[in-house]
């Protein structure tokens, strides 16, 4: 083989990393993750003083490092290696947490990779991130007007909007340059935030276990327990059942979702 991709970028491990039991990362390599519920701390002799992640941040650094969630906690977390990794960590320095926001699109490939991948599309999608990822010692970029209206639109009415359609029209907007622009702005279509904050809601209503399948539905935007069943599988990997039965003997997490006190049927 006259080149072989992994030499300048490969994915060494890929795990999902979710509960309240602490987490070693150790390895040789570049270990980069997204927090994308619960607060968590992160310690390592490479840092002064132990720093806090919250939802959304982003985890980048080597050597030996201990995540210590505060919170129930779901990583996606990677460990990459070969010659770029080594290169970014260099310019690193020591491990740190960085606001998801000034990666856009980060959190959406960390998501995408899994050692099941090919060797080589591994490492292109590894690449694609840490190229991402460059601008993580920036301060985040502020949302242009129409994203930053969208998000704030989603998290206080996802139980009522219909979809995207419906959300583009309470914007004043057209359904296109809605997407083009949310999607530029936060890394992920504003269809696909609908879900997932919807989903976290429905994983709040889990834990809290006072409601059945039809009126967590209701209460966070689904048109029945089957649609919910079936998409929050898709997100999650699990049923809402296993979920619940896998996280209901953890503490409640303080979710930021907002919750709705009306049922819409």
């Amino acid at each position: 083989m006259i080149f072989d991709c992994r030499d300048a970028c490969a994915l060494a491990e890929s795990e999902e990393a979710k509960g309240t039991q602490p987490r070693a990362l150790s390895g040789e390599g570049l270990w980069a993750g997204v927090l994308s519920s619960g607060r968590c701390a992160l310690e390592s002799a490479a840092m002064p003083q132990q720093a806090v992640a919250a939802a959304g941040d982003i985890l980048l650094g080597g050597g030996a490092m201990v995540l210590r969630p505060l919170s129930p906690c779901h990583w996606l977390l990677v460990r990459l290696t070969g010659a770029v990794p080594r290169a970014f960590l260099a310019g690193l320095g020591a491990p740190r947490l960085v606001d998801g926001s000034a990666c856009p699109g980060a959190a959406e490939l960390l998501a995408r990779l899994d050692t099941h991948l090919p060797a080589a599309e591994a490492s292109r999608l590894a690449y694609a991130l840490l190229c991402g990822l460059g601008a993580a010692d920036e301060p985040p970029r502020a949302l242009p007007p129409l994203a930053a209206e969208a998000l704030q639109l989603i998290q206080t009415s996802y139980n009522t909007l219909y979809g995207v359609e419906e959300l583009s029209e309470a914007l004043g907007v057209s359904k296109c340059h809605l997407v083009r622009v949310f999607s530029a702005a936060v890394g992920i279509s504003p269809g696909r935030y609908l879900t997932r904050t919807r989903i976290e809601a429905v994983k709040q209503l889990l834990l809290e276990g006072e409601h059945n399948l039809e009126t967590a539905a209701a209460l966070c935007g689904f048109s029945g327990a089957g649609y919910l069943c079936r998409v929050f599988k898709r997100e999650t990997g699990l049923t809402p059942a296993a979920w619940r039965a896998a996280n209901t003997a953890l503490p409640r997490a303080a979710y930021a979702i907002p919750r709705q006190d009306e049922i819409y049927v």
